[in-house]
């Protein structure tokens, strides 16, 4: 686990058919972005989005937001830093920043709610998801 002070990242090599044709990343791939992010967040937090799906849980994105800063382009590699805050009782406020080459590309907010797998009704979260997420939490913004 790493120590609160670090980030997690996760690199991507924007691809060709996420650009629009002014030759940049299409606004709403920014969002598939922070999901992409979360996904490997949760690959080395828990060891994997399956697993939580598995335990009965599921995230629902219930908010999401992009402050865009620079424009990316096909073949960039991007570095998405995944920082949540600390966990509530049943949801997660995360803080995604993606940068290329430590210039800020976008800035962005999502906030997701634990539900029941199969019911989509909240649920607390459980202790285990807690102990895997809490050292990467960074201070509520």
């Amino acid at each position: 686990m790493a120590p609160m002070s670090e980030r997690f990242v996760h690199r991507l090599r924007v691809r060709y058919h996420e650009c629009d044709l002014q030759g940049i990343v299409f606004n709403a791939n920014y969002v598939a972005y922070f999901d992409i992010a979360l996904t490997e967040f949760m690959r080395a937090t828990l060891g994997s989005y399956q697993r939580l799906r598995a335990e009965g849980l599921d995230l629902l994105v219930v908010e999401a937001s992009v402050r865009f800063q620079a424009p990316a382009g096909f073949d960039d590699e991007l570095d998405i830093a995944f920082v949540p805050a600390p966990l509530g009782r049943t949801s997660m406020v995360s803080h995604i920043s993606i940068e290329r080459a430590g210039q800020p590309i976008a800035q962005g907010r999502m906030v997701h709610v634990f539900v029941d797998v199969h019911e989509h009704t909240k649920v607390e979260i459980p202790a285990w998801v807690r102990d895997g997420v809490g050292p990467w939490t960074a201070p509520s913004r």
